[in-house]
């Protein structure tokens, strides 16, 4: 999709060209001087008037109208030099390729250089372009009659630059890999639950090892019983679909150690069982799966990148259903850790499933775990939808969390985790354990739980219920999965590595 090219981006014959504009004095300066004398000067005169703006975000497409061999300019608004970051310079590529995406054109060019500050390198602005392109224009289809109507796409990007080709182009390929892997976990996340089922998403991890050489470990209902985990088997006591626990091996180091684990939550539809959810709350529930899907989307983004750094991916699925088989309040159930379980609320499952996945992904030799889950609606009236909430045992660990995530632009609030949050969780007169302590301190309860499995290895929770979904359209995507986390926990894998260097 991506080719790199020499010359003056403003002479050779093109569908379209992506020009940035940076605020300065009410004129064209530097590198689009030139254009603007292609212009005879109008081009300023639209900046003087407002019609073309220089403000963060601002899109503007202009009509080369025969003078100048680019059929049309979009010019988009960078802000501040100053003010100019990687996450900001990938909000406003995404507005302008939301743009593109509505012009119906094949092709479409980059004046990359003017997109370069103080603060961005070529390569950095090569990279959020791509990254951003990927994602901005993801639609998932759905499921209606398709029109009549050809579609036409942007399947070229022409990158015009003085920089170095070799390297902008592998910043190019990187930025749209990290952007690919966080569709393929939308689309995870978008699929019904008739649609994707646990041996469904069973299948897509299937899939995903055979791609990138993975080592594959699923084990089915009969294998999950001979083990032992007692906590995802009562999840899916009342279903008639069969759990799945899924692994997923990407070995990038001679020897097995140093070891990174993901474990990520893949509730399929989550009834909240006997403490079943009222009929607002249980709309969406196809979502409960976000966790997987953001693991799965880092895998594959790992597949692709092939970092030196070992990496184990758990993933348990089932959905949680009513049936008179299903698992009940007050029941007690013991986990594949040995810890036994005070069941008092059959909606708090989402834990249960993610307590046997860490102590399996230990038993893989996970010498680091970090939990991805639509956990709990206690992050949401916490924090709101717009961060992921976090728990940690380890502030090494956590830093990288947060480095990562800083640097693919998904903001995360770590929440307090004390020794009291500990023993609320303790607080079963029948057990080792209560699976839900209260609604004080939901999310931390929630996290903390998880937590008991961690035991002594360094480990650090992200409950993403409140950002694994959005309601409307953003710069980087349409309404609905976001894709979470994806591009934070493949981030932390690289960034793991080179740190250790």
């Amino acid at each position: 999709m991506f080719k790199i090219s020499n010359g003056n981006p403003f002479e050779s014959r093109k569908e379209c060209l992506i020009v940035g504009l940076i605020e300065k004095p009410e004129k064209f300066t530097g590198m689009l001087e030139p254009l603007d004398q292609i212009f005879d000067g109008e081009l300023t005169d639209l900046v003087k008037s407002g019609d073309i703006s220089a403000k963060h975000k601002s899109i503007a497409v202009i009509h080369g109208l025969g003078k100048s061999n680019v059929k049309r300019f979009v010019f988009v608004g960078l802000g501040k030099e100053k003010e100019i970051s990687f996450t900001g310079l990938k909000e406003a590529f995404g507005a302008a390729s939301k743009k593109l995406a509505s012009m119906r054109i094949r092709n479409v060019a980059i004046a990359l250089d003017s997109f370069v500050s103080e603060k961005i390198r070529e390569e950095e602005a090569a990279l959020a372009f791509s990254e951003a392109f990927i994602m901005a224009t993801y639609q998932f289809e759905g499921y209606r009659q398709k029109s009549n109507e050809p579609e036409i796409k942007i399947d070229t990007v022409e990158i015009f630059t003085n920089g170095n080709h070799d390297e902008i182009k592998l910043a190019a390929e990187v930025g749209s890999t990290y952007g690919e892997g966080t569709n393929f976990a939308r689309t995870l996340v978008n699929l019904p639950g008739n649609m994707l089922k646990a041996s469904d998403l069973a299948q897509y991890a299937r899939e995903l090892g055979e791609k990138h050489s993975f080592e594959v470990e699923i084990l089915n209902k009969e294998e999950i019983e001979k083990l032992g985990m007692g906590a995802f088997l009562a999840v899916n006591q009342g279903s008639v679909e069969p759990p799945y626990m899924i692994v997923l091996k990407y070995q990038g180091k001679d020897e097995w150690t140093d070891v990174m684990g993901l474990v990520g939550k893949g509730i399929t539809f989550d009834t909240g069982g006997y403490s079943i959810k009222p009929k607002d709350g249980i709309v969406g529930m196809k979502t409960d799966m976000g966790g997987a899907a953001a693991v799965l989307g880092a895998m594959e983004i790992i597949g692709n990148l092939r970092p030196e750094q070992n990496v184990v991916a758990v993933i348990p699925t089932t959905d949680n259903m009513i049936s008179g088989n299903a698992f009940k309040p007050d029941d007690v159930i013991t986990s594949l850790s040995g810890k036994t379980i005070e069941v008092l609320n059959t909606d708090a499952e989402g834990r249960l499933v993610l307590a046997d996945a860490m102590t399996y992904a230990k038993h893989h030799g996970a010498n680091y775990l970090v939990d991805v889950a639509t956990l709990t609606g206690g992050v949401i009236v916490a924090l709101g939808l717009d961060k992921t909430g976090a728990l940690t045992n380890d502030e090494a660990l956590f830093e990288k969390v947060l480095e990562a995530s800083y640097e693919a632009g998904e903001f995360i609030w770590r929440l307090p985790y004390t020794e009291k949050d500990k023993e609320r969780v303790r607080g079963s007169k029948v057990a080792d354990l209560n699976n839900s302590p209260g609604r004080e301190g939901h999310a931390i309860m929630g996290g903390a739980f998880i937590g008991e499995f961690a035991e002594g290895t360094p480990w650090v929770h992200l409950d993403i219920a409140g950002t694994a979904t959005t309601k409307s359209d953003h710069e980087l995507g349409p309404a609905g999965a976001t894709g979470v986390m994806a591009r934070t926990l493949a981030l932390l894998v690289e960034n793991f590595y080179l740190e250790k260097e």
